[in-house]
């Protein structure tokens, strides 16, 4: 979109669509039939739970299943040629990349240890604060990837610079997740991280998903052309992955059932740290943005990136790690519950301070 500094230009508000927009209502929903399903229907529920890959892989095949239906038409989005073109302008990429892998999983770990174990301790248990912070853990070691197009669009941002963003992230978590993952966890908790499990999830729902998504893209694009391929095909790929998120966050909460009936005061406490996470991170990327003179259109971008996180894979690696029902699943699911009126928040107040970047509205910049 071309720009023209000093002048106001009107444009239609945006908005989420439907679902988006009421994300959390359906979240919420989901929640509700799918504890109901845990408690009326406990065999069958603990049947679905039990179906794993092979012997002591401790992945689900129901979730990775559905984990694949939402995360490879996201994967179809990424153009990983766009790479070549961050040269011309870095900084913005630093800044996410920075904040996104030596700032986020670390300050993470360090204010679920301090919630949990201290300031929380009266109310949880050493075994509960284990798992909880592991789950925090990892959730914020996995940056958001199909979300932040749509954080990315309410704030007016470079849309090509936010594809590339996602596409470097991506690379990078195909290699640093699972050893941050296992790092922080082990040190901050008294878990231990099956790190052949942790490589499993990795290949079965980064690597597996990538693939299959790069693949299918040169396919189409090759078969059909780009405008095809982006303004039909993927628009129809959009029910599936709401479906299919819908139908994983049904299976979790009932897999989640017990837990969630009989800790609710921990459902509220779990989601007071990753709040906090959450603001500081995007303040500080925010922050570092306007520091080092990005424009707004990727500065808005880049802080939302840092702030949201990608909840399918967080919720399906804990999962393989420490089971459907543990504690580190539903710290995962907690940041699902929070996270569109979170980021939200985010996206507006990234709006209202537009104005701290005026000289950097210029085409050409960085």
């Amino acid at each position: 979109m071309e720009r023209i500094v000093g002048t106001q230009q009107i444009q239609p508000k945006k908005r989420l669509n439907y679902f988006e927009r009421y994300l959390s209502l359906w979240v919420g929903a989901c929640m509700f039939v799918g504890v109901l399903l845990g408690r009326a229907l406990p065999d069958i529920v603990d049947a679905l739970r039990r179906m794993e890959f092979g012997g002591g892989s401790q992945i689900n095949i129901p979730i990775a299943v559905l984990i694949w239906l939402m995360i490879i038409p996201m994967m179809m989005k990424v153009d990983f040629a766009s790479i070549r073109q961050v040269g011309q302008r870095p900084r913005g990429l630093f800044v996410t990349l920075f904040v996104n892998w030596l700032v986020k999983p670390f300050s993470m770990a360090f204010i679920a240890w301090l919630f949990f174990r201290y300031v929380f301790a009266a109310w949880i248990t050493p075994a509960d604060a284990d798992q909880y912070i592991a789950g925090c853990i990892i959730l914020a070691a996995a940056p958001c990837t199909a979300m932040v197009f749509v954080w990315s669009y309410l704030t007016d941002g470079d849309a090509a610079y936010t594809l590339v963003q996602v596409s470097v992230n991506d690379l990078v978590m195909l290699f640093l997740f699972a050893p941050i993952v296992r790092f922080l966890v082990s040190g901050a908790s008294s878990l231990h991280v099956p790190f052949q499990v942790l490589l499993y999830a990795v290949a079965i729902f980064i690597v597996i998903p990538l693939v299959a998504g790069t693949a299918l893209r040169i396919y189409f694009i090759r078969a059909h052309g780009r405008e095809w391929f982006e303004k039909r095909l993927l628009p129809r790929f959009a029910p599936v992955s709401m479906v299919a998120l819908l139908a994983t966050l049904v299976l979790i909460f009932a897999f989640q059932a017990d837990n969630i009936l009989g800790k609710p005061l921990h459902v509220l406490l779990i989601a007071i740290p990753i709040l906090i996470q959450v603001y500081f991170n995007s303040s500080l990327a925010y922050g570092l943005m306007r520091v080092l003179k990005v424009r707004h259109a990727v500065a808005a971008p880049g802080a939302l990136i840092g702030a949201s996180n990608f909840f399918e894979l967080a919720v399906a690696t804990a999962i393989a790690l420490f089971g459907a029902g543990s504690g580190a699943a539903l710290a995962t699911v907690v940041g699902v519950l929070i996270e569109v009126p979170v980021m939200l928040s985010v996206c507006s107040f990234c709006n209202r301070t537009r104005h701290w970047f005026p000289q950097m509205e210029v085409t050409g910049s960085t």
